[in-house]
């Protein structure tokens, strides 16, 4: 097999089209909505319109959520607030259905895809499915030497690449992206920070399990630590998601990658898919296009990476829990926006004197009103439905 570098996927990678774009932003201005008056849901219209290649923009209709898992071994020092090694727990709680994002997921009837890069457990305490991808048993402590070899590393990244190959062969029209770890998030901000030349205080956040002020200066001394290791392989992402990554990490960005190739939009979670997205901007320039910043986190390390690409997140909730959570929650603005890009009528000619596409009442407020309020966006959703959570590579 040869050698990977990711430096040639920005061959590889093209831009949304540009003069679709501007179709639908001439087509917008014909609807009958006053333009502006849908705020940033137009913005998302044409955004989606130019990645599908498409006037008028299609129904985002086969979403899915894809997690990728792992464990790193800088949570021993006592950084997180979960223990060391239990990321299968995460997993577990996501399969039984009983996780806020599988709960979102099956209320939304969104899949859920789990992919176990290196998680530190048993085996036969997981599906098959999920562990059958693993990379390593965990990642190592990477204030004091590599998170993973060159070799692994490598793996990693061509696992996240064939991950996202299956979705867009099997007709995934947007992924929403997260990760299912602990101690993640200290690897994450030391790839923000050594990306972006900042010093180790100002990407150190508290993560999504909250800890303490002792753990916060804890987790910050080892992100000081692990960037004296990172600067020095700046100039090669493959060797810095050696030395400060994981393999979750290494297998999310090649995943993002490949999915820009594949024309494919992902909804970004939090600091480590920001992260991933960071280390796989400085690979492929063009590759953040096809991507959208699902929530503010709270990370500053996230905040610091989605600025870097010029991300600016959809929603901003408060919400912490990590595992995709915020990015699914939202999918359903990236469902409407298509929707009301889709549906919404185009004003009347002057012959037509304001009827055309209306209700019965031939009134401009009865025309938007009515056919804006009466889409359902949600699609299949219910309380009773069978738990969409499943093991990697599940059936539709």
């Amino acid at each position: 097999m040869s050698s990977l570098n990711l430096d040639d996927f920005s061959d590889l990678i093209e831009r949304p089209d540009s003069g679709v774009r501007r179709d639908a932003a001439e087509r917008r201005e014909r609807l009958a909505v006053p333009p502006g008056a849908l705020g940033r849901l137009d913005e998302l219209g044409e955004w989606l319109a130019a990645a599908q290649g498409a006037v008028p923009v299609r129904a985002v209709e086969r979403p899915r959520v894809v997690l990728f898992a792992g464990d790193h071994g800088v949570a021993e020092l006592g950084v997180s607030g979960r223990a060391a090694g239990t990321a299968h727990e995460l997993v577990r709680s996501v399969l039984d259905g009983v996780s806020p994002v599988a709960v979102l997921a099956r209320r939304a009837g969104v899949p859920v895809r789990v992919v176990d890069a290196g998680l530190d457990c048993d085996p036969d305490l997981l599906p098959k499915d999920v562990v059958r991808h693993r990379v390593r048993r965990g990642s190592g402590r990477i204030d004091a030497g590599d998170a993973l070899t060159r070799e692994e590393a490598e793996q990693a990244v061509r696992l996240g690449v064939a991950i996202a190959d299956e979705e867009a062969d099997a007709g995934t029209d947007l992924v929403v992206l997260g990760d299912l770890s602990v101690g993640g998030t200290t690897p994450a901000a030391t790839l923000v920070a050594a990306l972006c030349g900042t010093d180790a205080s100002v990407v150190t956040g508290r993560g999504g399990a909250g800890i303490d002020d002792l753990a916060w200066m804890r987790k910050c001394a080892a992100i000081r630590d692990s960037l004296r290791r990172a600067r020095p392989v700046l100039g090669d992402q493959l060797a810095l998601l050696t030395a400060v990554g994981g393999a979750d990490l290494a297998a999310t960005t090649g995943f993002l990658l490949q999915a820009a190739v594949r024309r494919m939009p992902v909804i970004l979670d939090g600091v480590v898919s920001a992260a991933c997205a960071l280390v796989a901007q400085r690979a492929a320039f063009r590759a953040p296009d096809w991507w959208l910043a699902g929530q503010v986190s709270g990370e500053p390390a996230q905040a610091k990476a989605l600025d870097r690409m010029a991300l600016e997140p959809l929603l901003d909730h408060g919400v912490t829990a990590g595992e995709g959570t915020g990015a699914l929650l939202a999918l359903p603005l990236v469902q409407a926006a298509a929707a009301l890009a889709a549906e919404l009528p185009e004003r009347a000619t002057a012959a037509g004197s304001g009827t055309a596409g209306g209700t019965g009442d031939g009134t401009g407020d009865g025309t938007g009103g009515g056919t804006g309020g009466g889409t359902e966006v949600s699609g299949p959703a219910g309380s009773g439905s069978e738990n969409p959570a499943a093991a990697d590579g599940d059936s539709r």
